[in-house]
């Protein structure tokens, strides 16, 4: 045949197979082999059926030899069928067998061709079956016991293969039968599984349901009453024009310490925006006080820089350890000069009608720690400047940079519309889709007072 041997050990039984007495003499000499070598129950009747289904498909005159081989290294049992004309396995019966033994390889002779023809030197098929491992000894001994029963096995006739190929389909089909019941049972505790878990499913929507609905009674209560602590209105002031925006958390029922302030004072319109730190009820009484409070220090003429040094001392003395961030801008009558004031809150921004935008980044400490605050700044206003006053809600994400994002509100506020209505709801539409947090946005638009 040409065929290299794949180790120096003789085979431990070949046979011829030329006739259908032969194929039946096969199989039981495959049965024999490999419980001999090891095999279990079922792979030793998986081989046996191979060999016999490959048998019949290459059943000629001309006969076909099949060697049976203990190895090592990996240890296996090895069946090899080897012809030298050219039959060829049929598609369906080598798949069959692949299915059954997926260990299976089919090697044309070197130099044969799919048609076969002239040239044609034959073919192999190599069945393979693990064995666990074998020392040489062991192998040795394997090899032995293979012989000797196969030398002791009496020649069988076509009536005593069929009783055996009877024998090995009954115990094939009591292993289904077995199966099958096992995968109705795992069907059936799949099934009350399943049922369990559509009941806890349905309980826990029902459930969800009750804690959506009370978050949502709970969300709106919350924000009604954070309502109450903010202006009703915005002074009209001569020159300007005001518009605010204020968006609470979407995620979270509590109320929040965002808050603004627009007042008429003997000295000019006074804006403000501040943030006290927390989410609470208590957070929100807290900014209801400073808020109240201002308006009233705010009334009596002090100026910005001053207005927070008192807050900061009613803070710490009524509310000790809050604190609060908190910008003060007092536009003088007129609208040509504002007064800067801030305690650690972002910067204002200012954007001139004829030149660039800029941050107004002048701040002290936040109220609440009892630090000095430096003299208000003074910045010098262009008739149709805005003015742009924010809550850090509105830019502040956990994925970016601040200054990037302050730089975008930036570009934003300068390519948009003048209109300060318009302008909030551009920024609103823009950084505010789902807010983690409060957030205010606060506009003026500055002309000269009549």
């Amino acid at each position: 045949m040409g065929f290299p041997r794949t180790r120096d050990q003789a085979p431990a039984l070949v046979a011829v197979v030329a006739t259908e007495q032969d194929v039946f003499a096969l199989r039981r000499r495959a049965k024999t082999v490999a419980r001999a070598a090891g095999l279990e129950d079922r792979d030793q009747v998986r081989l046996a059926t191979a060999l016999s289904e490959l048998g019949r498909d290459l059943l000629r005159p001309a006969p076909m030899t099949v060697t049976f081989d203990v190895l090592y290294e990996p240890a296996a049992l090895k069946a090899s069928l080897r012809w030298a004309d050219e039959r060829i396995p049929g598609g369906e019966s080598l798949a069959a067998v692949t299915r059954l033994l997926p260990q299976t390889a089919y090697l044309p002779a070197p130099g044969a061709s799919a048609g076969g023809g002239a040239g044609w030197r034959g073919g192999r098929i190599d069945i393979t079956c693990p064995l666990p491992p074998l020392s040489p000894t062991e192998l040795t001994a394997a090899q032995a016991k293979v012989r000797k029963l196969v030398e002791a096995s009496v020649p069988a006739t076509a009536i005593d293969d069929l009783r055996a190929q009877s024998r090995d389909l009954m115990a094939a089909l009591e292993e289904a039968h077995a199966q099958r019941d096992e995968l109705e049972r795992l069907n059936e505790e799949l099934t009350e599984t399943n049922a369990g878990v559509m009941a806890l499913y349905a309980e826990l929507t029902v459930e969800h349901k009750d804690v959506v609905e009370r978050f949502s009674q709970e969300h709106e209560l919350a924000l009604m009453l954070q309502r109450t602590f903010l202006p009703a209105s915005l002074p009209r002031s001569p020159g300007v024009e005001l518009a605010v925006r204020y968006l609470p958390a979407v995620t979270t029922a509590e109320i929040g310490g965002d808050f603004y302030e627009a007042v008429d004072t003997p000295d000019g319109l006074l804006l403000a925006v501040g943030d006290v730190a927390g989410h609470s009820l208590q957070a929100a009484v807290v900014m209801g006080q400073l808020r109240h409070a201002l308006r009233a220090y705010a009334a009596q003429g002090h100026p910005p820089h001053v207005l927070l040094k008192h807050l900061d001392h009613l803070l710490r003395l009524h509310q000790p350890g809050w604190t609060t961030s908190l910008c003060i801008a007092l536009i003088e009558p007129g609208n040509r000069r504002l007064h800067l004031a801030n305690a650690g809150h972002l910067p204002p921004l200012l954007l001139p009608p004829g030149g660039p935008p800029r941050f107004l980044r002048e701040h002290g400490p936040i109220l609440g720690i009892g630090l000095p605050h430096p003299p208000a700044s003074t910045h010098e206003i262009e008739p149709g400047s805005r003015l742009l006053m924010i809550t850090d809600g509105l830019v502040e994400t956990r994925a970016d940079d601040l200054y990037e994002r302050l730089d975008l509100l930036a570009a934003t506020a300068e390519a948009g519309p003048h209109e300060p209505e318009a302008l909030c709801a551009l920024l609103v539409d823009t950084f505010a889709a789902e807010p983690d947090d409060d957030i205010i946005v606060f506009t003026a638009r500055l002309s000269p007072a009549p």
